[in-house]
């Protein structure tokens, strides 16, 4: 295209390179770049027009940019433009095969410019999500290259980065085995597991104290870092043996407000029953935590389309119940767990309910599985002997005065029919 740029200094009149002219050319020629390069980076979101754009060899003028220009504003355009180009099978193709194209992309990693950085770990994530993802793994196992993307994660303030580097690490745990195989091992080594603890923890912490909706996204990422971690079986134990993560998972689904990060409740609790999978202790200490029992009954919506997830809650929830000695427990303590169990009878109706609907139309459905059938009658039956016990002692613990909120009788009789007849 023509770029109608007015100044007598486009004309070669003027020779002072060191001048102020010199370098308004320089930005018009700049602004140029931007304006129609942006429109190149949109472009670029369609099949039809990214395959035509690399066709007309595209990807060899945006290597050359790569390599001489200095602009960040034109490098992170460029950037962007591969990005989505790499968003197509084909033009995705055309960039592994241009010579020296990916290795100069991963280098941009070590700019500091955060915009640059964002469309770099954006175009690195495509790639390693693509069918490509092993010629990226090649290019990024280097340890100075891993260590570089551990520290922006570790260390950025900017929010946008931040999600994107967490969401680089998170492509290279949900890639291809053979891409795992070749950079997870040295990430360990790097202290990927701390520095994903470390940063959950951050997030957290700003969660209980000051909602920053912009931070949401980043604590889903983490958490699905982590959880992804904690099903391998090479890595899962230096995660799953981390008391801290436990404590900070299990505040987060107490978390009373879910509605802004449900999701990352339910990722909490599957973390939570895989870590009991792995170190039994845990269950003992959270036997006695009513709150968390609450907070896992809150977390059944927000889990409504995924049945796994709602068969590691039952998990979690048997092994929390079947620890809990009503006949031996004081009246107070009684009270504590039957209040909780009450006030979330909605709950845990609709949550059989729709166990039910799904097991109806879906014979193979995680309802009628040995695992998650076997958990959620445990947490029944359980649920039943702790009501039947209230029920026995109901007038010594409203005479002692324990009962701050009497527990209403018509409420108990209709959780405990519910359990009768959901459990098998």
């Amino acid at each position: 295209m023509d770029v109608d740029v007015s100044g007598e200094f486009l004309h070669g009149e003027c020779e002072d390179t060191d001048s102020g002219i010199e370098r308004s050319r320089v930005s018009v020629e700049e602004d140029a770049w931007e304006e129609y390069g942006c429109i190149l980076w949109d472009l670029a979101a369609s099949k039809t027009h990214a395959e035509l754009m690399v066709e007309n060899l595209i990807l060899e003028v945006l290597l050359a940019n790569l390599f001489a220009c200095k602009s960040e504003c034109v490098t992170e355009i460029s950037i962007g433009i591969i990005g989505n180009l790499a968003c197509h099978e084909v033009p995705m193709k055309h960039v592994i095969s241009t010579k020296g194209l990916i290795e100069i992309i991963v280098n941009k990693l070590f700019m500091d410019d955060p915009l640059c950085l964002c469309e770099t770990c954006r175009l690195l994530t495509v790639g390693l999500q693509s069918g490509e993802s092993v010629a990226w793994a090649e290019v990024l196992q280097s340890e100075h290259i891993l260590c570089q993307i551990l520290w922006i994660a570790e260390n950025t303030l900017n929010l946008q980065l931040l999600e994107k580097s967490i969401g680089l690490i998170l492509a290279i745990l949900e890639s291809q085995q053979k891409v795992v195989d070749a950079l997870l091992p040295p990430m360990m080594e790097l202290g990927l597991a701390n520095i994903l603890i470390s940063l959950l923890s951050f997030e957290i912490s700003k969660l209980m104290t000051q909602r920053i909706p912009e931070r949401y996204s980043i604590l889903d990422l983490i958490l699905r870092a982590i959880e992804a971690l904690s099903v391998m079986d090479e890595h899962s134990q230096e995660i799953c043996s981390s008391t801290e993560l436990f404590q900070l998972i299990c505040d987060l689904v107490k978390f009373q407000d879910k509605v802004e990060v449900g999701n990352c409740c339910v990722t909490a609790s599957v973390l939570i029953a895989n870590m009991l999978s792995d170190v039994a202790d845990y269950a003992s200490k959270i036997s006695h935590d009513f709150n968390l029992l609450g907070g896992l009954l809150d977390t059944f919506p927000f889990a409504s389309d995924d049945v796994e997830a709602r068969n590691a809650l039952w998990n979690v929830i048997a092994r929390i119940l079947v620890r809990i000695r009503e006949t031996e427990m004081s009246p107070s303590s009684l009270y504590h767990y039957v209040s909780v169990l009450v006030r979330k009878l909605d709950l845990i109706e609709d949550e059989l309910f729709n166990q039910q609907v799904e097991s109806g139309h879906d014979q193979e459905s995680l309802f009628s599985s040995g695992s998650a059938a076997n958990a959620r009658n445990t947490s029944l039956r359980r649920i039943i002997s702790i009501l039947n016990q209230w029920t026995a002692t109901r007038q010594n613990t409203e005479n002692n005065g324990n009962a701050e909120v009497p527990v209403s009788e018509t409420d108990v009789k209709r959780l405990l029919d519910c359990c009768h007849k959901f459990s098998e």
